[in-house]
């Protein structure tokens, strides 16, 4: 999977900017580009130490290419754990390119996807699962997904699980060393303490897997559908709660024809809003194409909003809406149903106390006159438990260790029954094993060529 091919890649977005980086790593990176650069003070980049800055020019011959800055990082003292070399230029793409060139010239290649991190991680410099990390702090695009990468590429997580690990391993050899005494039929394994430890490692790991239903909403975003008869204000409401005019805005019912998605942070958590066709009977081939889309969209959905025109409610029309919010409801049973009346700015007290007292936990807003968005906003928050986000409690947000979890528990739960049945230490020690193994997984202690190959692909290049 890795080479001692020495790597070149471009470390800052393509396109021009007041500065690009380029990075260099591998055994001959200082070598290559010490002969490029010219230091305005005569310095030699060989001779220089490590974790300095050198002010200078990058020549291809005598033809002098840019101004830059170049950092060293000598010996393994750097993020990929061998010899790095960091060029800042201008950012011109012309420049990037020739500089990128030139060192191709002299004996570098382009880095592979996630090359440079990868390294790391053969390096030492990383665990699997802080690697990964790398790659989900710069996608995280929220307050809530930016600290659960940053607490896994501090090592949260892989403490946690190499913890876990280390005290199984030390038992399972304890129980290992006790199939060589098999005859003197000795225990070295204390069981009582091996029952604490496999009761404490069910429990990590019922949190850690329960933890991944808030890791993933975090890490996606929450797809919340807003659906609902036609001319309700289901676009005005889309625009409110975006603070823009994303959605056509028509009195003339039957206008959103098509879904329309767009995406806002509220208190750290990504939500991203679909406004649906309006749901009715039409022979309109185009808008019965969008009312099909809705039903679409609410399965995809976690969180539904169902809208009603409070203005048009009548005694029947009450009764029905209660018949579609049941048929909802049964057929969504696990998915939020907010049942929302817009338009509260056109109701008199009396129908406003009506309405609440018929529709249970009815949520009242004025999406023209912003008139209970904020509120809206809160109890949608109220839907992501983020308790465990702010008690900065270890969240799972990766599928790979999610299933990794899920293997690891399966084999801890045969453990237990081979406790509790008296099984022999030599069929417990295989279950051990495989538990070993998937917590290896997580942390890359065990890995395949495939499996690397799989991850780093989804890296940008220079990282």
């Amino acid at each position: 999977m890795i080479s001692q091919d020495t790597i070149v890649a471009l470390a800052t977005p393509a396109g021009a900017g007041a500065i690009a980086i380029i990075r260099i790593s591998g055994s001959d990176a200082i070598g290559i580009c010490a002969p490029l650069f010219r230091s305005i003070r005569g310095k030699d980049l060989n001779k220089q130490k490590s974790h300095t800055i050198h002010l200078g020019h990058i020549l291809d011959g005598k033809r002098v290419l840019d101004e830059v800055l170049v950092s060293l990082f000598k010996g393994t003292n750097s993020y990929t754990g061998e010899p790095t070399v960091e060029v800042s230029c201008h950012g011109s793409s012309y420049i990037q390119q020739e500089i990128i060139q030139l060192l191709l010239r002299k004996g570098c290649r382009i880095a592979n996807a996630g090359e440079f991190t990868l390294r790391a991680f053969i390096n030492g410099k990383l665990d699997l699962s802080q690697a990964e990390a790398v790659a989900d702090l710069i996608a995280s695009d929220s307050e809530a997904s930016h600290q659960i990468a940053m607490q896994q590429m501090r090592g949260g997580f892989s403490n946690e699980i190499k913890k876990l690990r280390d005290e199984l391993l030390n038992f399972a050899s304890l129980i290992e060393l006790e199939l060589d005494f098999a005859e003197e039929d000795v225990e070295f394994a204390n069981r009582s303490q091996f029952q604490d430890l496999i009761s404490r490692i069910t429990k990590v790991l019922k949190r850690l897997i329960d933890s991944f239903a808030v890791g993933n909403v975090i890490k996606n975003g929450i797809p919340v559908a807003i659906v609902g008869e036609p001319n309700v204000g289901k676009s005005t409401l889309l625009n409110a709660l975006l603070n823009e005019e994303r959605a056509i805005v028509s009195e003339i019912a039957g206008t959103t024809r098509d879904t329309i998605e767009d995406e806002i942070n509220i208190g750290g958590i990504g939500f991203r809003f679909i406004d649906t066709a309006g749901i009715r009977e039409t022979k309109d081939v185009v808008e019965s194409i969008g009312i099909k889309k809705t039903f679409e969209k609410i399965e995809q959905a976690q969180v539904v909003i169902y809208l009603v025109d409070s203005s048009e409610l009548t005694i029947d029309s009450l009764k029905q809406l209660k018949t579609e919010i049941g048929k909802i409801k049964n057929k969504y049973p696990q998915k939020p149903l907010l049942v929302v009346a817009n338009k509260i700015d056109r109701l008199e007290k009396s129908q406003i106390s009506s309405l609440t007292t018929e529709i249970e936990n009815i949520h009242l807003l004025s999406a023209k006159q912003n008139i209970g968005v904020d509120e809206l906003q809160n109890k949608l928050l109220a839907f992501v438990n983020t308790g465990a986000l702010r008690n900065d409690e270890t969240i799972v947000t990766n599928s790979r260790h999610y299933d990794a979890l899920l293997k690891a528990l399966e084999e801890i739960q045969k453990v237990q029954y081979g406790i509790d049945n008296g099984i022999s230490g030599d069929l417990m020690a295989i279950d051990i094993r495989q538990a070993l193994y998937h917590f290896g997984e997580i942390t890359g202690e065990i890995t395949s060529d495939d499996l690397l190959g799989n991850i780093f692909a989804n890296f940008c290049i220079g990282k």
